[in-house]
């Protein structure tokens, strides 16, 4: 993860159910659905000046971490989350 992203925050912006970081103003988010015991993980979108800089997979990263922590599990609709846990498949452990 590159050093200028590694300590920006996530966010979970519940009201408008997105996975948030902020960087330089401009917001990278996962789109979700609350779905009890599990995310679903529905769409991920970083702003054009930001892509191919490692957002998105920090992105992912820093929302996968969170999900865990909460104990919680993922169903991953997004194709770059699943694309992600694919190079990652460590992250299985997440499914539902």
């Amino acid at each position: 993860m590159p050093e200028e992203i590694k300590d920006i925050p996530l966010e979970n912006n519940q009201d408008d159910q997105a996975f948030e970081m902020n960087i330089n103003g401009e917001i990278a988010f996962i789109g979700y659905e609350d779905d009890g015991d599990a995310y679903i993980l529905t769409h991920t979108e970083v702003p054009e000046s930001l892509e191919g800089k490692g957002v998105g997979s920090a992105l992912v990263l820093k929302t996968l971490n969170y999900i865990e922590s909460e104990g919680r599990k993922i169903d991953a609709r997004c194709p770059f989350v699943v694309s992600y846990i694919k190079r990652h498949p460590e992250w299985e452990r997440l499914k539902r």
